[in-house]
């Protein structure tokens, strides 16, 4: 599953701050059982990264739909913090996420599969699925300015860094 802060539609201070023990409870359970922290962040950026520098981090942390600016992946790059690139990397106005995409460390990047919402072009407007990623692995390899066989690759190094190998 995933945790952490969503700003979005929150109101109130008990609100945030419910949020914010969740987050640090969650946090020791990933630590105290050495698994990857699935981070949600929506436009909670800097508290986000202030918690897990406060409380420390596992040792594996994933931006699950990466949604940061340049400043954060500088950040995650710093930390060694994973971040998971989604179909609205191909939107043309999220600039931002491809500036991001092109500055994360290549063994940091992973490709999302789990972004119901963040249908790529051309296909926006309908549910995502599984099936659409390798639309968004194109567009990595485009932003990189590498191969797709070879985005790909380290994509799944990348994958089986965070959580292991797997049968299939």
């Amino acid at each position: 599953g995933e945790t952490g802060l969503d700003f979005f539609r929150t109101e109130g201070d008990e609100s945030i701050s419910l949020q914010k023990h969740s987050f640090e409870e969650h946090i020791r359970i990933a630590k105290e059982n050495n698994i990857a922290l699935m981070i949600h962040d929506r436009e909670a950026h800097a508290e986000v990264v202030e918690t897990l520098k406060r409380v420390g981090a596992p040792e594996k942390v994933v931006f699950h739909c990466y949604s940061g600016d340049v400043d954060l992946a500088e950040i995650c790059n710093e930390n060694g913090w994973y971040m998971s690139f989604a179909g609205n990397i191909t939107i043309k106005r999220n600039q931002h996420l491809r500036d991001s995409l092109s500055i994360a460390r290549k063994e940091l990047i992973l490709v999302e599969t789990d972004a119901p919402f963040l249908t790529p072009e051309p296909y926006r407007g309908r549910p995502n699925a599984s099936y659409l990623v390798p639309i968004t692995v194109r567009k990595i390899a485009e932003v990189r300015e590498v191969e797709v066989n070879d985005i790909a690759a380290q994509l799944t190094a990348n994958t089986k860094a965070v959580y292991g190998e797997w049968n299939g």
